[in-house]
């Protein structure tokens, strides 16, 4: 187990979303699946309780806690893709299986977990500063998932 590991509150449904996460971005896979030892306030003796899991290569644990706590945009994951094709792909894994569009890049999971889908491009205008981050950060702020090319644009001051 990793030092410093993300814990993720889940209301029973940990394994699933680890499962998810591991077939939907690289680098991550699902480890080792803790049953609880005895009754608990949200189950009973050998329910799932943990489930550890890494996600983009980040160590993360699910608990399954019950309905008490709600993921919120306080907490997202950010995965960077390299062109339109891998942030259509992520996107559309997540928001095609539950989940909900948002603004600017981001979106949630069925889980309520919230991810930016975040392209390069974006990222190096942001780096950039001046007119050009302006410009590429004008052009988000219209859209839900991010438009590369739209983005690419608005760096060169073009559309």
């Amino acid at each position: 187990m990793a030092k410093n590991t993300i814990c993720l509150w889940y209301d029973k449904d940990a394994e699933a979303a680890a499962r998810f996460y591991a077939a939907t971005f690289p680098d991550s896979a699902v480890g080792a699946v803790h049953r609880a030892p005895s009754d608990y306030p949200s189950g009973k003796a050998g329910d799932i309780l943990m489930v550890e899991f890494t996600v983009a290569g980040v160590a993360c644990i699910g608990l399954n806690g019950g309905p008490a706590f709600t993921h919120n945009e306080a907490f997202s994951f950010q995965i960077v893709t390299d062109d339109q094709e891998e942030t259509d792909r992520y996107w559309n894994a997540i928001v095609g299986n539950g989940g909900q569009e948002s603004a600017c890049g981001w979106c949630k999971d069925k889980w309520g977990v919230s991810w930016q889908i975040t392209p390069r491009v974006l990222m190096e205008a942001m780096a950039a500063g001046g007119a050009e981050a302006k410009r590429a950060f004008d052009a988000m702020m219209n859209m839900k998932k991010i438009d590369v090319a739209a983005i690419a644009a608005a760096r060169r001051g073009a559309g």
